[in-house]
């Protein structure tokens, strides 16, 4: 299974993809997590369903200094996405 979600609010320069990453690999899953221009972060997850919902349930809370004011599950992506790895990494921002 996959997630695709964007989180908006003070999200950029608090340490938000860091943790995420470490939150993903935490629970055993793979995939991204990257700033967007308009001050969000994108985050690709892939493993199983059950990681995936805690996955989701941490990034409402997020690291110290973030704020989270929104967070979409998105269906398709609207910027290319890189290449999966056996692992989970924090990308360029796009």
């Amino acid at each position: 299974m996959s997630l695709h979600i964007r989180v908006y609010g003070r999200v950029q320069g608090v340490g938000y993809r860091a943790w995420t990453v470490y939150q993903a690999l935490d629970l055993q899953l793979t995939g991204f997590v990257r700033n967007r221009r308009d001050r969000s972060v994108e985050i690709f997850a892939e493993g199983d369903e059950k990681s995936l919902n805690m996955l989701l349930e941490r990034c409402y809370s997020g690291p110290t200094f973030s704020r989270v004011d929104k967070i979409e599950v998105v269906s398709h992506p609207d910027a290319p996405m890189p290449q999966m790895l056996d692992t989970f990494t924090s990308s360029q921002t796009v």
